[in-house]
């Protein structure tokens, strides 16, 4: 009798003939037919190893297969077969009952000769380029079991219910990421076997029927008919739009090991009935609208590995026999809800967990410090606990940020990756944590912003080469910047609002991958170097808001390619606004991608880079939507000059502010060009001219101010521009909405074009001649100063800011 074939290209076996007797038959002893062994030779030397490591194969495949009569199972999977399709010839192999293409790259329309493979149980085209316009193909695979078609193009194949649902013997369905749209149709044939079904990532968009979707547009409620796929193992309805509560006919999958109803609008209580589900690994309920108590049948759950049940509104005591058969959990989050947990002083939790997530409301509790199992990964963040912590015993990711936390920075393990201790009230110096411990090299993310902790920055950063992200924001730093803080490759750099000072360091240069820069709100003083503009040419937030430093604004700033937000706000910075900024691409552009995301993959949590951004007069953390964003800001300096032409090329800025400065001559017309913008700022300065006809075509202005300038005629007419109030326009001679002053024919203010032209006007009265030249003197002897007096301008510019902000809120907070 002859040995089925089964031949597998990952990890590549056709390396020489030998190899070919091994795999030809199970049974190593006898020799390959031939013909099979010539066959064999044909198809490996069609095929190219780039690498020479036997994976991503590339070339052709050679029909020789053909000539492979009993080949029963084929891999050809996690290839570079990116110039062909899926041969035609593969619907001759009639002995296949296994075919794995998977991550092959492949691509083109799949051939319906597939469909010829009768005693297929076993079909992987996931992860391709491919496409079809109808699954008819489908139904001459009678005896398929597994079915992955995930990342085809399936928008044009409407039948695809009916015919994947005609093969009763499926087991398992993975269509997600298949572009399939539309309502779900309500016939799903004979699917009483069925365990897997993945259609997540897909834009399907009706209520839900008796199966399991993700990550689509499901709205309505679960169906309680539900309970009737007792087959199932895996049941994932994560991220959809569903309402109403969790059926308890839930209990009646006995089979079920995975339940995910994760960020949807559930409400009502969990279920009791939960507790049944004896096979049941893994219970997600995060993000949703649950409320009631936390049930104890879920202490009975021994089977449990994971559970969430994080961002709802459930309340009450938790107690210690939720957990009492709980031997098997490695995961527990409960955040963001109103529980207690009070469990006995004593009490030794049975699990070990390696993750866990709790809402606690008291000091830190003994148990969980003196637990004797090692977390992987601990977040206690968003609460209100209170109290000193010693030494936390996590190995990878710990994030107790926006708590009440005292007293000096505890001690971590060495091979903790993220440290995330933000918005508390540490304090002390870091000394202890950067010098004082073994080696940090891997380390990736640190965050101590908002404390209490003083003194200089140590300098021992030298054993810290992991080091990716670095926050030490809006605490009280003193001292230089550290010499050896630039061995690190850093990507981003936080040190705002601090007390530092000194100028920066030719060393920054180092810091080739810097995207971040934020010095902001210290005493840094001289000049901006010009390397900034050489070296990191990485950066896309540079911020030095709030310092001492002078000089002029260096051209080389103009060759950060990838700066999207450019902050040197409320410095001494002196001379004229560089017409090279129009080749600030990234500003240039209004194709913007959201890239500021860094990972950890060791425990796959994904981290943003946030910065504090001042935009449309006040100050907002932006995260996830950084990328996003694009401004500049060189307001309160002592720049002259005229607004250069060029930066209406800036097309993708968001937000442009130059107010109190010196810049001079009229506004250009190209800044009309900006139609993104969103706040514009030109105010406190010596501009004149009209404010250009152009600027009717910046329709998403919501914070706009050229106040205080020598600005005359008319107010172009725009619905934008006459949304503003007169505080917008005021100090300047212009008319017409939203002003009262009207305009004459020529656009001239009605009180200007009058003065002098009648009699009476030209009377002298003395009273009225007393009161100008009051106003006069009173008025010079305070503004004098502030023209010629720099560091009085300043601080008055400052301190006029900082009035504005506040108003700012105060008519936003009444207005909503």
């Amino acid at each position: 009798m002859t040995t089925p074939l089964l031949i597998s290209l990952f990890p590549f076996l056709l390396l020489i003939p030998a190899l070919c007797f091994s795999i030809c038959h199970a049974n190593s002893n006898v020799l390959c037919i031939q013909s099979e062994r010539e066959a064999l030779l044909k198809f490996k030397n069609h095929l190219i190893d780039p690498s020479n490591k036997q994976s991503k194969l590339e070339g052709k495949i050679n029909p020789s297969l053909l000539e492979l009569k009993h080949l029963s199972s084929l891999d050809l999977s996690n290839n570079n077969f990116s110039s062909i399709h899926i041969p035609k010839f593969f619907g001759l192999l009639e002995s296949l009952t296994y075919l794995k293409l998977s991550q092959a790259q492949f691509h083109g329309a799949i051939s319906h000769n597939l469909g010829n493979l009768s005693k297929l149980q076993y079909l992987d085209l996931g992860g391709n380029d491919l496409k079809s316009k109808s699954l008819q193909w489908v139904s001459g695979l009678s005896f398929l079991q597994y079915l992955d078609l995930s990342s085809a193009d399936l928008h044009k194949a409407n039948d695809w219910v009916q015919w994947i649902f005609s093969l009763h013997g499926l087991v398992s369905i993975d269509l997600s990421d298949s572009s399939l749209e539309g309502p779900i149709p309500d016939y799903f044939g004979n699917i009483s076997i069925l365990e897997v079904l993945d259609l997540t990532r897909n834009s399907l968009n009706s209520s839900i029927p008796n199966f399991f979707l993700s990550d689509n547009q499901l709205q309505g409620t679960i169906s309680s008919a539900i309970g009737n796929l007792s087959s199932v193992t895996y049941l994932d309805l994560s991220e959809n739009q569903l309402n109403g509560q969790i059926p308890l006919s839930i209990g009646q999958l006995s089979s079920l090991e995975l339940f995910d109803v994760s960020e949807n609008q559930l409400n009502g209580q969990i279920p009791l009935s939960i507790g049944e589900l004896s096979s049941l690994e893994l219970f997600d309920v995060s993000e949703n609208q649950l409320n009631g108590t936390f049930p104890l049948s879920i202490g009975e759950l021994s089977s449990l590995k994971y559970l969430d049940f994080g961002y709802n509104l459930l309340e009450g005591v938790v107690l210690e026999t939720h957990f009492s058969n709980l031997t098997r959990l490695t995961t527990l989050a409960a955040s963001h809800n109103r529980l207690r947990f009070e469990p006995n002083s004593s009490w030794i939790p049975p699990f070990q967990c390696e993750r866990i997530e709790l809402g606690i409301s008291d000091v830190m509790p003994t148990w969980f410090l003196n637990l004797p199992t090692q977390f992987e990964y601990l977040n206690l963040s968003s609460n209100q606990l209170r109290g000193e912590i010693s030494y936390l015993n996590v190995s990878n990711f710990v994030d107790l940020s926006s708590n009440r936390f005292i007293g000096p920075l505890p001690r971590v393990l060495p091979t903790l990756l993220v440290l995330i201790l933000s918005n508390n009230s540490f304090s002390g110096s870091l000394f202890e944590l950067l010098c004082n411990s073994s080696s940090r090299k891997w380390m990736v993310v640190l965050y101590i912003d908002k404390n209490l902790i003083s003194r200089n920055i140590p300098d021992c950063w030298n054993h810290w080469q992991g080091l990716d992200l670095l926050n030490l924001g809006s605490n009280n730093l003193t001292g230089k910047i550290s010499p050896s803080l630039w061995h690190l490759n850093l990507t981003m750099l936080n040190l705002r609002n601090n007390r530092m000072f000194g100028e920066l360091p030719s060393t920054l240069q180092n810091s080739l991958h810097l995207v971040m820069l934020d010095l902001s709100e210290n005493h840094f003083s001289g000049s901006i170097p010009a390397w900034i503009g050489d070296k990191l040419s990485n950066l896309a937030i540079l911020s030095l808001r709030s310092n001492n430093f002078d000089g002029h604004i260096p051209h080389k700033i103009c060759d950060l390619q990838f700066l999207q937000n450019l902050d040197v706000a409320h410095n001494n910075i002196s001379g004229v606004i560089p017409k090279c900024f129009n080749n600030l691409s990234a500003m240039a552009t209004t194709n913007k991608t959201n890239n500021f995301v860094f990972a950890t993959f060791v425990v796959a949590d994904f981290f943003f880079l946030n910065a504090l951004l001042v935009l449309k007069g006040r100050e907002d953390e932006y995260g996830s939507t950084l990328g996003l964003v694009t401004s500049m800001d060189l307001s309160a300096n002592s720049l002259t000059g005229e607004i250069p032409k060029e930066i209406g090329s800036l097309v993708g800025l968001l937000s442009l502010n130059f107010s109190g400065n010196l810049l001079i001559g009229n506004i250009p017309e190209s800044i009309g060009n900006m139609e993104l913008m969103e706040s514009l700022d030109l105010s406190m300065n010596r501009l004149n001219g009209e404010i250009p006809p152009s600027f009717s075509n910046l329709n998403f202005l919501n914070h706009f101010n050229v106040s205080y300038n020598n600005l005359t005629g008319q107010i172009p007419t725009s619905t934008q521009l006459q949304s503003f109030d007169n505080l917008s326009y005021m100090g300047n001679h212009l008319c017409g909405p939203p002003l009262t002053k009207n305009c004459t024919a020529k656009g001239i203010p009605t009180d200007i074009a009058n003065n002098g032209s009648s009699s009476e006007g030209r009377k002298v009265n003395s009273p009225y001649v007393s009161l100008a030249l009051g106003f006069v003197m009173g008025f010079w002897g305070v503004v004098a100063p502030l023209f010629f007096i720099r560091s009085w301008r300043i601080a008055y510019y400052r301190k006029l800011d900082h009035i504005y902000g506040k108003l700012y809120v105060f008519w936003a907070t009444m207005g909503m």
